[in-house]
């Protein structure tokens, strides 16, 4: 028997404004909307690289917890030096890149409801 999990297809976040939210991530993260199904509460659908996605739910209540060391996902991105100036420009709320303990550079950028993204890149 062959049990392997063969990749991450999405990952879904709870977020208070839809609208706001899909902002940022199609003009802040660049990301591409995707159709989404007739669901019954309100959300969007990013595509993340070839084959994963970035599920938004529009129904958060609670306090969001993340930081680089709690809830937070990671994107690898070619140039980071040219995302912290599209962040810059953006005047997105990010905290500067900095060497990973494993030599790769990386930067956290906030979302609207306060979920920290990391973008990182390969030397």
């Amino acid at each position: 028997m062959n049990l392997r999990i063969k990749e991450i297809n999405h990952v879904a976040l709870y977020v208070a404004d839809v609208a706001q939210s899909c902002y940022f991530y199609s003009i802040t993260l660049q990301m591409t909307q995707l159709a989404r199904p007739n669901f019954d509460f309100p959300g969007a659908w990013f595509q993340i690289g070839s084959h994963q996605e970035l599920h938004l739910i529009g129904i958060r209540t609670e306090h969001v917890v993340s930081g680089s060391r709690s809830n937070h996902f990671a994107l690898e991105v070619e140039d980071l030096s040219a995302w912290e100036q599209h962040l810059k420009a953006q005047q997105a709320t990010y905290r500067p890149p900095k060497p990973r303990p494993d030599g790769l550079l990386q930067l956290f950028v906030k979302d609207p409801d306060g979920y920290w993204i990391e973008l990182f890149s390969r030397p």
